[in-house]
């Protein structure tokens, strides 16, 4: 894609000149001698460098240049300048010029600087399709549920979003924390900033101290240079902080200091960092039971849980799996080169059926294997994985997800919920079928769904 490029000169000679040589060299040329129609090609066009004349008449090079940076902040500026002006173009670097070059100008002068300010415009044109594209993968549209326990996490993640508050994601394993921590960052005024994650779980305790605070030369063995952290590398923007719930002690007592006074220290440092970042954390324990148990500071929860969002796991939501197959079959049909028509009916129960003890990671997963070993158009249940369509363990994990602290007639209870919810998907909704599938009455299963609060639909 040629560089779009706008002149602004009052000497006419110089726009011909500037126009004739950019052209040549494959840039597409807008040479304008009025500056305020300058202003005005800007607003409506798709422009990626300005070079202005720092004297021209109604407006400056200068406030041109102001303009810019103002509305256009991502467009580079080239001054130009008369030689006894050299002051005032000096002084429009410092408030974001590109460069600025003398008039007469050398050629070679001229075409190294809009080389170099054109490859920086086209850095910063894929930047933002970059963020673009990320923004539009991450937002929370792009989160697949139309239950009414994920529409109420998207009425969380709209009103959380704006905020500066931390937030704290529960749920299992498998149902997506970092990706409402995604949405949150894209949906939030910090979208164009960082998004860092960091993995409490997997690195040991003086590893992750290391990579969160950075460290200084010399603080240690090793350390053989200056290293920002991960909190400085997300300043302005998110510091996503998984499996929070397995923090050691020490780095609790840390974090919580962070959090009170928004500075760092490095590791082997004494100076103090100011940072601004939001925190999002998330865990798959229950950090209530944790601070009960004394392995959680209770003032480190309650700074984390200013704000709460908790994921249902996927056999809470049933009714968003067949949307979740659609949208899976097809990411992985487009990147394995096939065409499906989708599941048959009856693998369709099945895998409407199954209690998901893994969640929307273990249904992905399924489905790309599908999708990989499937020879047909229609995946059919011969090609489901055995889990899936064993009876025997699919009651197994549904008692291997009961709390292993739990009386014998809470979990028939569960257990119990559980095959008259799979009942009613195999038998699509219809009551009678249903009823007669688990041997009951119609108004016995009417009392049981009234009991378990399961929806007809």
């Amino acid at each position: 894609m040629a560089t779009n490029i706008l002149i602004l000169d009052d000497e006419q000679n110089y726009l011909l000149i500037l126009e004739a040589m950019l052209s040549d060299e494959g840039y597409n040329i807008t040479a304008l001698s009025d500056p305020e129609t300058g202003l005005a090609f800007l607003d409506e066009s798709e422009v990626d460098l300005v070079i202005t004349d720092m004297k021209m008449p109604k407006l400056t090079g200068r406030d041109v240049l102001e303009h810019v940076k103002k509305n256009f902040s991502h467009i580079p500026v080239i001054i130009m300048t008369a030689f006894g002006s050299i002051e005032s173009a000096v002084e429009a670097m410092k408030i974001g010029a590109f460069d600025y070059i003398t008039k007469p100008f050398a050629n070679e002068e001229l075409m190294l600087s809009v080389t170099k300010a054109a490859q920086f415009a086209k850095t910063q044109r894929e930047n933002r399709m970059l963020r673009e594209q990320i923004k539009d993968r991450y937002s929370p549209n792009n989160i697949i549920g139309r239950s009414k326990p994920m529409l109420q996490v998207f009425e969380m993640i709209q009103k959380a979003a704006p905020g500066n508050s931390t937030v704290l994601i529960t749920g299992e394993s498998g149902t997506g924390k970092e990706l409402v921590a995604q949405a949150l960052h894209q949906s939030s005024p910090r979208c164009d900033n960082p998004f860092i994650s960091v993995n409490c779980m997997a690195l040991s305790a003086g590893v992750l101290e290391s990579e969160l605070f950075g460290h200084e030369k010399g603080s240690f063995t090793g350390a053989v240079a200056l290293r920002r952290g991960r909190f400085e590398m997300a300043d302005k923007g998110t510091l996503f902080l998984d499996e929070i719930g397995e923090l050691s002690h020490d780095m609790q007592v840390k974090l919580l200091r962070v959090l009170q006074e928004k500075t760092i220290e490095r590791v082997g440092g004494v100076e103090s960092i100011k940072i601004n970042i939001r925190i999002v954390a998330a865990t798959n324990k229950n950090l209530k039971e944790a601070v009960e148990n004394g392995t959680f500071r209770e003032d480190l929860y309650y700074r984390l849980n200013v704000v709460s969002i908790e994921l249902p796991p996927l056999r809470e939501r049933r009714e968003d799996i067949p949307f979740m197959i659609d949208h899976f079959l097809a990411k992985y049909s487009a990147e394995n080169d096939k065409k499906f028509e989708g599941f048959s009916p009856a693998a369709m129960d099945y895998m409407s059926a199954y209690e998901w003890p893994g969640n929307v990671r273990q249904l992905q997963n399924v489905i790309e294997r599908c999708v990989v070993l499937t020879s047909g158009t229609v995946i059919n249940t011969d090609d489901l994985p055995a889990e899936i369509k064993d009876e025997e363990a699919q009651f197994k994990s549904a008692v291997d997800l009961l709390p292993t602290k739990i009386n014998l007639a809470q979990a028939l209870d569960k257990i119990e919920a559980t095959l008259v919810r799979r009942a009613l998907v195999q038998s699509n909704f219809v009551k009678v079928d249903a009823a007669e599938m688990l041997g009951l009455s119609k108004s016995l299963l009417q009392y049981k769904l009234k009991k378990y609060s399961i929806s007809g639909k």
